[in-house]
């Protein structure tokens, strides 16, 4: 996949792993969108970058706004080529413990927003014939994991539209991608939601050695030019990627391991 010259939207682009797509971007020579809610953040990741860019922040599930949203992303240089859906948040908290509210939320702003969005920008690569969607789902989204029960549904639930949508839109020359991450170092785990709905605060070993979200970046891209529909994103040999292999080969010791992991919760 050649991005020169291509303009390509990233949601959650002022950290993480949208902040290291938006500069991997940028240096493949395509020019970035940048959204999310933090204003400042995303006026940092652009002076930051470089490049051609355009600063559009929006609430993810504001879904009255997105329309004009959708209108001045599509404005700003004649359409978008790609589109990355990477906005989300994660959750800590046993299924016991976790109020509905929060449920909803996790689904809301995991799975929701990121189908309503790729339904407002689909109809015109339609009409071009052209463009690619990406979605940043998890390893989460491939096998249940402890204390993330509304994550893994929201994030199983990516995997499944998007693999369905790939199925339909082939036909409209329209490519998608989903993207599996396992432990990449961004706050991920610092900003997960708890039972009650508050902000954890703190992050997880497993997260803080993980990999950088720049290295996280060139994997994805990697996989883009190779013309994977699936990439696994983490560090060679890590256990979150043998996991992905484990769960297509032994689904019952996968449902053991975590079963043990859980124990001490």
């Amino acid at each position: 996949m050649d991005l020169k010259g291509k303009t390509v939207w990233i949601t959650g682009a002022s950290s993480g792993i949208g902040e290291g797509l938006a500069r991997a971007m940028i240096g493949a020579g395509a020019a970035v969108i940048l959204s999310g809610r933090r204003v400042a953040e995303l006026e940092r990741v652009a002076g930051e970058i470089g490049g051609e860019t355009l600063v559009l922040p929006f609430e993810a599930t504001d879904y009255d706004a997105l329309p004009g949203v959708v209108a001045t992303a599509e404005g700003w240089r004649g359409g978008v080529d790609m589109l990355v859906n990477n906005a989300g948040i994660s959750q800590r908290s046993l299924g016991l413990d976790t109020g509905f509210d929060v449920y909803r939320r996790l689904m809301e702003i995991d799975f929701f927003a990121p189908l309503r969005l790729t339904q407002l920008v689909l109809p015109a690569m339609v009409a071009r014939k052209s463009g690619h969607l990406m979605a940043i789902s998890s390893v989460a989204g491939k096998a249940g994991s402890p204390l993330r029960t509304g994550y893994c549904a929201a994030k199983h639930a990516v995997v499944g539209y998007f693999d369905a949508l790939r199925a339909e839109i082939a036909k409209h020359e329209i490519g998608v991608t989903v993207v599996t991450p396992g432990f990449v170092r961004t706050s991920i785990a610092a900003n997960a939601v708890q039972g009650d709905g508050s902000t954890r605060g703190y992050s997880d070993d497993d997260i803080d050695a993980g990999i950088s979200a720049d290295e996280a970046a060139a994997q994805i891209l990697a996989g883009l030019a190779s013309g994977q529909r699936e990439i696994p994103v983490g560090k060679a040999g890590g256990m979150e990627m043998a996991l992905l292999d484990l769960k297509r080969a032994n689904p019952d010791q996968v449902f053991d391991l975590m079963a043990n992991a859980a124990r001490n919760l």
